[in-house]
């Protein structure tokens, strides 16, 4: 006797949609969307925000890295619908102003901390959490290495971006 599956397995055809509503660089949106569309792939199709990365799509490179209520977050991993009413920042948000840059910029620029700059909006949005924190930061080559763990750069080898964070730190005053 054959088995009859079809009826075990869900249908794929329908899309379901929903209106999500969040604060996003600080501007109000609201869209009705997939609920399986990623954050990454809302901030960058349905808001033009193209800074924030797509890289592994597994949430272990880091480059789609973004603030999600003031902490750092995978947009990969996190559906647009999970953002409903929170406040996300992303990479556009974090220049003071169009002709400067924030300070953790700065030091990347001064240090020579990229090279093709494929990983630095995520390692940006990283750095600049942990600054925020208020927590005493261990500025150590280990301590800088460990704060970078969740981001994977293919092309600098580190010792630059480690200086960078260093530099940042001085023109924070941390």
């Amino acid at each position: 006797m054959k088995r009859q599956i079809k009826h075990l397995i869900p249908d794929c055809s329908e899309d379901p949609k929903v209106e999500v509503a969040l604060t996003v660089n600080g501007q109000a949106v609201r869209r009705t969307v997939s609920v399986r569309m990623l954050l990454s792939d809302f901030l960058r199709h349905e808001l033009g925000l193209t800074g924030t990365h797509v890289g592994c799509e597994h949430g272990v490179c880091g480059c789609c890295t973004v603030h999600i209520d003031g902490k750092a977050g995978r947009s990969c991993l996190t559906l647009a619908v999970q953002a409903n009413g929170c406040k996300v920042r992303t990479i556009e948000d974090v220049a003071i102003s169009d002709k400067a840059l924030h300070p953790i910029q700065q030091a990347f620029k001064e240090c020579h901390a990229l090279q093709c700059g494929f990983c630095t909006p995520g390692m940006v949005m990283n750095i600049l959490s942990r600054f925020e924190e208020k927590a005493p930061l261990d500025l150590s080559e280990e301590g800088i290495r460990d704060m970078l763990s969740g981001n994977l750069c293919r092309c600098t080898g580190y010792i630059n971006i480690i200086a960078a964070v260093r530099r940042a730190a001085e023109l924070l005053g941390r």
